[in-house]
């Protein structure tokens, strides 16, 4: 479960630090709030947090300096968001997808499709999050982290459920196998470009099938 919601983070906000006007509609004031995450989004991936002043994301977004300070008074809050909404989103999707699935090989395979299509629409979220976690402090870390440890757990728990069901070795350790999952999946971000035969439904059921061989020692788990 979230703790807070992430507008209560940075208190000095209205949303995780975002800051708006009484006068500006709302629809429009989100539409530019998450304008500017996705360019920030797009800048850290290529240059790194440290490297990405406001300026530069003033500057990938086309608005002002001044114009970004009216939404973000620092890029912490941005990351910060950035994370936080590209982890909530992984979990209700996740979630979504799991609901009526009762077969834990299933499960898993439902839980790899959903982290392949997501990230392989948002590549850049993927390499922010699974490189600058360390960058936030304080609430920020605490609830991003709580997010991803929800995140992890759910999966985990698939896994656990595939080992016990159908593993010949009792003995795999159980984080291992979770984390040599998230080896796989956290790491497409350097080589996957969707294409002709790489489609994301296809990616993701080799990585399940590879994933379901290796720690069940067989090959005769149905696609």
């Amino acid at each position: 479960m979230i703790s807070k919601k992430p507008e209560q983070v940075f208190e000095n906000g209205r949303e995780s630090g975002v800051r708006t006007e009484k006068s500006e509609p709302r629809v429009s004031y989100d539409a530019r709030v998450s304008h500017i995450l996705e360019a920030a989004t797009g800048l850290i991936a290529r240059v790194g947090y440290a490297n990405a002043s406001m300026r530069a994301v003033a500057k990938a977004a086309d608005v002002s300096l001044a114009g970004l300070y009216h939404y973000f008074d620092s890029k912490e809050k941005m990351l910060f968001l950035i994370q936080f909404r590209t982890f909530n989103s992984l979990l209700s999707n996740l979630r979504e997808r799991l609901h009526g699935v009762a077969d834990p090989v299933e499960q898993l395979r439902a839980m790899v499709r959903a982290h392949v299509d997501y990230f392989a629409a948002n590549m850049a979220a993927l390499k922010v999050c699974s490189h600058e976690l360390d960058s936030l402090s304080g609430e920020a870390f605490d609830e991003t982290n709580k997010l991803r440890r929800d995140y992890y757990d759910l999966a985990r728990n698939i896994v656990e459920r595939v080992l016990d069901a159908h593993a010949l070795d009792v003995s795999l350790d159980r984080h291992v196998a979770t984390m040599s999952l998230f080896g796989m999946l956290n790491w497409l971000y350097r080589w996957y470009t969707p294409k002709p035969g790489w489609s994301p439904m296809t990616v993701a059921n080799q990585i399940s099938s590879q994933f379901l061989d290796g720690v069940l020692g067989k090959s005769d788990v149905q696609s």
